[in-house]
Formats: structure tokens, sequence, C-alpha cells
């Protein structure tokens, strides 16, 4: 189905390096598209997921099993435990040599995955803020509830606070640290974005053929129901799949819910039903609600990568 675009692409002459990223929201078909490509360029996957390189995390994330990978090497997986810490610009240290490497033994690198974070940090010339963790000042924010954190940030770095949902906790604790080390928004970090590789965006197919997929479309009520009604079933078989075993097994190793590896959807959502609060169904109602949510900004995100998708090449 790609193979006209993609040779197009491999024969597109530029000074810059290639890479290929595959995007779309939360379980819309990334996986078996990627390993397709990946067969047919004779290369490997790069996963650009925040928590796909926590280790036992498996069930709620989506995480490719050895048997789909079907002997293509995938990195950036499994190479935390759940309670380490891992920045934007952690991710970015250790997958860019892995691009370089590829692009020495003439392959494509494939990106892979969902977190527009780390892929914008992989695409684009931009600065990160390289400023250590304050361990003092993250041990004072634990106690602090995600709307608290949040409430901080929109007083001290009101600009960047509105970039992120108040639940994504990982990153309005880094955004305050920057702020109150630096006196710095993170936003001052940035650099224009510029693109620096040739970069080929595709999708996977959902009920329209993505080569066409424009904005509207997306936008269509549609393609939105179509994309929640997967999200409520994937989520109905991530339940039939062990993943209260997975999250029961992962807290009897010691690990808790403030860990970074927790502060997700489909986790964060289990804590009132293991105090006694809510019942399985409800929880189960609440990650699906939660998903479909975090889809929509997914989609909104995207806009982006669709404004630089040169069908024609």
């Amino acid at each position: 189905m790609y193979e006209e675009i993609i040779e197009k692409f491999k024969g597109k002459k530029s000074d810059k390096q290639k890479v290929i990223v595959i995007f779309w929201p939360t379980w819309a078909g990334k996986t078996a598209m990627s390993i397709d490509i990946a067969k047919y360029l004779n290369s490997e996957v790069i996963s650009t997921d925040s928590k796909q390189v926590y280790k036992n995390m498996d069930i709620w994330t989506g995480k490719i099993t050895a048997e789909e990978m079907q002997g293509i090497t995938h990195h950036m997986l499994d190479i935390l435990n759940p309670d380490k810490n891992f920045s934007v610009w952690d991710f970015k240290e250790r997958a860019e040599p892995i691009i370089q490497k590829l692009h020495s033994e003439n392959k494509i690198p494939l990106l892979v995955w969902w977190t527009g974070l780390y892929i914008d940090s992989l695409i684009y010339e931009r600065d990160l803020p390289k400023v250590e963790a304050d361990y003092e000042l993250r041990a004072e924010m634990e106690s602090l509830s995600n709307d608290e954190m949040y409430a901080i940030l929109q007083e001290i770095d009101p600009k960047y606070a509105v970039e992120l949902h108040p639940n994504n906790r990982v990153y309005v604790e880094r955004a305050i640290e920057v702020k109150k080390l630096t006196w710095k928004s993170k936003t001052a970090f940035r650099t224009e974005k510029i693109l620096k590789y040739d970069v080929l965006f595709l999708t996977p197919s959902g009920p329209f053929d993505s080569l066409e997929l424009s904005s509207i479309q997306l936008k269509s009520d549609e393609y939105r129901q179509w994309l929640y009604n997967r999200i409520n079933i994937r989520v109905g078989q991530m339940f039939e799949g062990w993943l209260e075993w997975e999250l029961q097994w992962l807290l009897e190793q010691g690990y808790v819910f403030w860990n970074p590896g927790f502060v997700s959807i489909g986790y964060q959502e289990f804590e009132p039903y293991i105090l006694w609060e809510q019942n399985i169904e409800e929880v189960k109602k609440m990650i699906q609600q939660h998903s479909r949510n975090y889809a929509k900004r997914q989609l909104t995100w995207f806009q982006k990568y669709l404004n630089n998708w040169d069908v024609d090449l």
C-alpha cells in the first residue's frame, strides 16, 4: 500500500538525511503498519512512547510483543524501572545516537507511536533546557495533587501551562523545576521549528485512505466516532487481558501510584479501585473516557504534521 510513496521519498533529492514518522492517535493501528514498512525497508523502529520506556508495564501501554515484532529490531523499549524519572532531554540523548547509527548503515529510521514531545525533540531543530533535576524541590512537590501543581505552574509560567494537561504530572513538575531554577519559561528554550531531517509523515488507515486524509476529515464526526469506538473496544480487551493483574503485580513489587511510570491514563484511574472507592466497571468507564479525551488532544497535535505532509513528494 505504501510502496509507491516510500519509493518516491527514497528517491527524493535532499541535503538532509531521511526519517519516517508513523503517527496517529492511541490504538489506531500504528504497530502493524510499522512492521510492514520496517520489513520493506530492512530498517528498525524507534519507539517514541513515554510509557513504553518502562519495564513490566506492557498491557496498558500496548507494548509490542516479541511475536508481533517479527524479528524487527525495536529501540527505546523497557529501558527503565517505573520509579525512574525520564525527561524529553533524556529521551533525546538516548535516541539520537540510534538514528545516527541507522543512517550510518544506510537505513531510514522509523519513529513510531506517540508522545508528541518525544517526536518533536528528534525531528525539529530546537533547544531543550539542560537543567539538572532538583530532587529537594521534587520531594516538596510529592505531597501536592495534580491540580495543586498545575495551579503553581499557571502562576509562575502561564504561557507554558496552557500547553499541558493538569494530569500530565511529570511534565508539569518539570516545567515548575525549570522555571524555578532558571527563571525562564520552557517556551524560552525553543527555537523556530525547522525540520532537521527530510521527514515522511505517515498514518495507518482508518475508515479513510490515509494518503488522502485531511484535517477536515480528522475533525469529522464519522472519524471521531470510529476512533472512540475503537478505543472503547481496546480498553475492554485490555481488562480481559490481565491489565488489573499487571497493576497488582507492580504494586506488590513496591512501586506506587506517584512513581513516574504510573503517571498515565490507565494506571491512575485504578487508585480509587485499590482504595475500595470505586468498582472495576467504574474504573473501565473512566479509562475509556480519559482515553477518548487524550485521543482528541492528539488529533489537535497532529495538525502540524499534516501541514508537513507532502504526498506528491
